[in-house]
């Protein structure tokens, strides 16, 4: 990577090329309030953080470099961030961290893509492999990838990490540790256009630090996805997702099970509304701990109630079963849109169906200009596991 990024610099140190280099800089600001009330836990947690993420990227011709930093700090810190050892306040996986987020090479051609360096790398739905954007810090990959193909024609998407920056940054230890090294394989063939794309996926887990669950996170998992947007009439289209996959251990994982991973996902839309009916199975083998489906680099927030309770699947397993209704209108007043969104999920274990609970969750967004503003609330009301639990959200996006 270093000796790439010298070539590059070569290039555009030049003078023949150097009115043919593009600098462009970039900010991402992000402001949260985060509030939680657990049941379990003796104090609430509040957490008011700031995130920061300036870059710049270099551009010529079909070549870029980019760098770009991460600063995050607490201005309210009345929370546990999994660091600062405090046990009686509920987790807020944000502590404060500055480091590099990225540092990448890029060649974009037209039918090939290499990208190496520390880099995002999000795949399909980013149930399995993704940036976990939720969080201050996110999760960002060392890695070589190659992304063949465009459009409708067929499509391979090929990644190998060997490093996985956590969401926990510079100071992360233990259990959450700053990075987690390993033989991470991508692997992402698609095919089709919007109506209708077809893809097999293999994601090669390798969570190659003993602190880390001792190898147990390790796995590999094989499957096919079928989604896309069909019209049914004037003003009503219907878009829709099915995975079905197969997760078994891999490398140095010292538990022995297979499991079944499944989701099948409706949504109707017809002018500013939608409607959709969903379910998603992340199977167990036998009961033993880390012998269901996990996903440890997804993107968790995404799936399974935003109060965070299923981010590590039980033994059993999950089923979730969910409905969601959501409205937007566009150029209100001062805002270019506002956007309003409900969901309600039934959870239930996946072996012996036990009861896991039921959650609700509400969210209002409005955008103007560079600015996105948003209000959440997540509602989980606990049946046989975890504990009854409200989380609330305040945030302000900026993105130049």
């Amino acid at each position: 990577m270093l000796r790439a990024l010298a070539v590059l610099a070569v290039l555009v140190g030049t003078p023949a090329s150097a009115q043919e280099i593009a600098i462009k800089p970039s900010i991402d600001a992000r402001l949260r309030y985060e509030h939680v009330d657990q049941a379990d836990l003796p104090r609430s947690a509040d957490a008011l953080t700031l995130r920061l993420r300036p870059g710049i990227i270099a551009e010529h011709g079909p070549w870029s470099a980019l760098v770009e930093g991460e600063a995050v700090a607490a201005l309210v810190d009345r929370y546990n961030d999994g660091l600062n050892m405090r046990p009686g306040y509920p987790t807020v996986p944000d502590p404060e961290n500055i480091e590099l987020n990225r540092l990448q090479l890029r060649y974009a051609g037209p039918n090939v893509t290499a990208t190496a360096g520390r880099q995002r790398i999000t795949l399909a739905d980013d149930r399995f492999v993704a940036a976990a954007p939720w969080r201050q810090s996110e999760q960002t990959f060392d890695a070589a990838r190659v992304q063949l193909g465009k459009g409708a024609a067929p499509r391979l998407d090929l990644s190998y990490a060997w490093s996985v920056r956590t969401v926990y940054g510079r100071d992360g230890y233990g259990a959450r540790p700053t990075s987690i090294g390993g033989d991470n394989l991508f692997a992402l063939a698609s095919i089709g256009g919007p109506r209708a794309t077809l893809s097999a996926f293999a994601y090669l887990v390798d969570q190659d630090a003993a602190a880390v669950q001792n190898f147990a996170l390790s796995s590999q998992t094989w499957g096919l996805r079928a989604n896309g947007k069909l019209p049914l009439a004037r003003d009503l289209s219907l878009t829709y997702t099915a995975t079905a996959a197969r997760q078994s251990d891999w490398h140095r994982n010292p538990n022995d099970y297979a499991a079944t991973y499944a989701l099948a996902e409706a949504v109707l839309g017809r002018g500013g509304w939608t409607a959709g009916l969903g379910g998603e199975l992340l199977g167990a083998d036998r009961g033993i701990a880390l012998t269901s489906v996990q996903a440890p680099l997804g993107a968790a927030f995404k799936f399974n109630g935003w109060a965070g309770k299923f981010a590590t699947t039980p033994p059993d397993g999950v089923r979730d079963y969910y409905a969601t209704l959501g409205h937007s209108w566009k150029q209100v007043g001062a805002f270019g849109s506002i956007a309003l969104t409900a969901a309600g999920h039934h959870f239930t274990s996946d072996r012996l169906v036990h009861p896991y609970g039921d959650e609700l969750d509400l969210l209002v967004l409005a955008k103007r200009g560079p600015f996105q503003f948003s209000a959440r609330w997540a509602h989980y009301l606990a049946d046989g596991f975890a504990a009854d639990t409200d989380k609330f959200w305040l945030e302000i996006d900026w993105l130049r």
